[in-house]
């Protein structure tokens, strides 16, 4: 059996699977966000790579040329720098069975659901990712922490290193 490929346009920097099934079943499997006005699906770019790599999508421009991958991530990098770093760690949680959604603000870059709970509960994890080597102020991940204790979730660090594999850790507050 020939596994279904989903075809999508790139456009301003932006990749849309236009109303069907399958963006209905994608939509419901946590991807993307939905534009009721436009009747379609749009990708995060770090979902767009993600389906991509595996295959599961084509992507064309709007001549109907399909892109590849290189020129892709050329694309999405000149808007966020940290695309690779993003899709690396959207990419291990997803393979793990996470339902993955993009941060809601303080620079979180992803919320997380417990396997089986995505539109049941609320995302139990807040994923601030970074790379192995940049430095970061402890003050920020305070600050980081702060908010996510106060929305009563936890907060996952994920380190990429140089070999893109990612270690998570949670961080938590200290009390005597």
């Amino acid at each position: 059996m020939q596994k279904q490929i989903i075809e999508a346009v790139y456009s301003n920097g932006r990749v849309m699977v236009q109303s069907s099934e399958e963006a209905e079943s994608l939509s419901q499997r946590g991807y993307g966000e939905w534009d009721e006005g436009e009747k379609r699906l749009i990708l995060k770019p770090y979902e767009a790579l993600y389906f991509a790599v595996d295959e599961k999508i084509r992507i064309v421009n709007q001549d109907g040329g399909e892109l590849d991958y290189p020129f892709l991530v050329g694309e999405f990098r000149k808007k966020d720098p940290e695309v690779w770093t993003r899709y690396l760690i959207f990419r291990d949680l997803r393979d793990r069975g996470y339902t993955v959604q993009e941060g809601f603000g303080f620079g979180i870059d992803f919320r997380v659901y417990d396997r089986g709970e995505y539109e049941k509960e609320i995302a139990k994890y807040m994923v601030f990712g970074i790379k192995e080597g940049v430095p970061i102020s402890i003050d920020m991940i305070r600050k980081l922490m702060r908010r996510v204790q106060g929305l009563k979730r936890k907060l996952i660090l994920a380190v990429v290193d140089r070999r893109g594999e990612i270690v998570y850790y949670s961080i938590s507050q200290l009390t005597l």
